[in-house]
């Protein structure tokens, strides 16, 4: 009999996949203000120590998997069915709904050779050549293009793109009649705008269920809302005999996992932004897989008053020095290289007009930082040089100025630089995005992820609605041949393995023989995982089974 189960580290869902957290390590640390600058207490001229925090790295045997500081783990995405997979001949007749962006179709300056607008036309155009009746549907508003308000316009415009006749749709409400006699019209036609309609954001089921009615196939290509719970990306879901990712959607979901992977190194993370507090889950996952941090953002002074630096008390976030503790603690464990800003231009109101060039700890009272100085930016610029792979998430910002300030673009400049050198470079954010396109000369060298929202979800360990909406791919793309020292032994299957010691026993007695086993409890399955680790077995796997169920708990009804 051979040696236990291999419970591959990454733990595997027919049906959906989930995040699991271990617990939390809660660490103390108080922290005093004095005058205008807030500083760590100290005890007896020492700083307090900081409780430890093991990170490790277990190989497994399938891809796109991760690490949490805290102990628990960042699944690999699951997989899902994606349009590549439909023939034009599966598709000819169908009745096609397809989820587009209007943050990309619907640009007032739309490039159509952008990689994000050029799958987003070519989900459309794929579906319309192989003569399905296509069904188009989004929000838009103003912002987006403020000569697109009426769907009249909006289906004029997406006409003239792609180069055929779109027609609009309107009334679409909870009682809307079936859409079944407009689709003798046109092949192409567009439903009135969403956001108009509450039961849009709330998952309304009857308004999600009049959206979908008659549509044979759901394609969802609108990436940027998949972190969001709406009736036309889940709810629809539960009407649609298949769920599909457009090649927008299927593009940006790559990329993302993207993010995930350290087979490239150095490999550095540039965070903007602000609200540390709320991120923290997802800085704790950057900590623990990049080899540097360089904080660009509002984030920065709360690191900074972390690290033991004195920062004037209104840059620092109420109530987030314990998360920024534990980041620093980790990377001082891990020995990873963090970097702050060490000046900054800053602006007073009492002086209008003149930035003045302060170091960091040295900010005078009236003067608010606005951009990063030379020196940081010499220093960052330093650090990048020698990586290959960096990430850049959330904006160089710190205060809001009418003054012209490049710290941004000369950021973005000195990664168009380093996409000359196979450096991997992934930029998010709607900020940094268009500063690359702005200051790159090859903006193909990047992966660009203009929802930032969906990234920082993604890095937090939590699931994405709108791609736990879509159909889970069966069978599942598992290396055998990895999985088990010999593929061709005969199988047996266990199904409800429940905390696998049946199965592992079994598959040590038996080495002639390779043992799967089946379970739906996600907590015996992680017990079991304990026991494959100490006996490291070469002849078993179980995977977790997860009922498919929508958002809102009710099972999806498939046909």
């Amino acid at each position: 009999m051979g040696q236990l189960l291999n419970l591959v580290q990454a733990t595997f869902f027919l049906n959906k996949f989930s995040f699991y957290d271990g617990p939390k390590l809660l660490r103390q640390k108080s922290c005093s203000y004095v005058g205008n600058y807030a500083q760590l207490q100290m005890y007896h001229g020492l700083q307090l120590p900081l409780q430890g925090v093991v990170v490790g790295r277990v190989d497994s045997l399938f891809k796109c998997k991760g690490y949490f500081c805290n102990g628990g783990e960042l699944d690999a995405l699951p997989h899902i069915q994606t349009l590549r997979k439909f023939s034009k001949e599966e598709l000819a007749a169908k009745v096609v709904m397809v989820r587009f962006d209007s943050t990309i179709l619907l640009r007032e300056e739309l490039d159509q050779q952008t990689r994000s607008v050029s799958n987003a036309l070519f989900t459309i155009k794929y579906l319309y050549e192989a003569g399905a009746k296509v069904i188009l549907a989004s929000d838009w508003s103003k912002k987006s293009n403020p000569k697109l308000v009426l769907a009249e316009s909006v289906a004029d415009f997406l006409s003239s793109i792609l180069h055929c006749k779109v027609v609009p749709v309107h009334c679409i409400s909870c009682d809307t009649p079936s859409k079944m006699e407009d689709l003798e019209n046109a092949d192409i036609f567009i439903l009135d705008n969403l956001s108009k309609f509450k039961e849009e954001v709330a998952n309304c089921s009857k308004f999600a269920q009049t959206l979908s009615s008659g549509v044979d196939i759901f394609v969802n290509d609108c990436f940027s809302h998949s972190h969001k719970i709406l009736a036309s990306t889940v709810g629809v879901a539960r009407f649609c005999h298949s769920c599909v990712a457009g090649f927008h959607f299927e593009e940006s979901l790559c990329q993302l996992k993207k993010v995930a992977e350290t087979s490239r190194n150095p490999y550095v993370a540039v965070i903007g932004g602000d609200n540390l507090f709320d991120k923290a889950d997802a800085l704790h996952f950057l900590a623990s897989k990049c080899d540097g941090l360089v904080f660009v953002g509002k984030m920065s002074f709360q690191i900074m008053h972390a690290l033991g630096i004195s920062v004037p008390l209104e840059f620092v976030e109420y109530g987030a020095l314990k998360e920024a503790l534990d980041i620093v603690q980790l990377v001082q464990n891990r020995d990873v290289q963090i970097l702050c800003p060490k000046d900054f231009w800053c602006k007073n109101d009492r002086v209008p007009g003149q930035l003045e060039l302060f170091h960091a700890h040295g900010i005078l009272d009236g003067w608010l930082p606005v951009d990063l100085g030379p020196i940081s930016l010499d220093e960052i610029n330093s650090l990048l040089t020698k990586c290959k792979k960096i990430i850049w998430i959330g904006p160089v910002k710190f205060c809001n100025t009418n003054q012209h300030t490049n710290g941004a673009s000369k950021l973005a400049q000195m990664l168009d630089l380093l996409s000359q050198s196979n450096c991997d470079l992934t930029v998010v954010g709607n900020t940094a995005c268009k500063l690359i396109m702005q200051e790159s000369s090859s903006v193909s060298d990047f992966n660009m992820l203009e929802n930032g929202s969906v990234a920082w979800e993604f890095l937090k360990g939590r699931k994405l609605p709108g791609v736990m909406a879509l159909d889970k791919e069966y069978p599942f793309e598992i290396n055998w041949n990895a999985t088990y020292s010999d593929p061709m032994q005969p199988l047996v299957v266990d199904i409800g393995s429940g905390n696998g010691l049946f199965i592992l026993g079994m598959a040590r007695k038996r080495k002639d023989l390779n043992f799967l086993g089946l379970e739906i409890n996600e907590k015996l399955v992680s017990r079991s995982l304990d026991s494959v680790r100490r006996f490291g077995i070469k002849n078993g796997v179980q995977i977790l089974i997860s009922i498919n169920q929508n958002i809102d708990g009710e099972c999806c009804k498939r046909h």
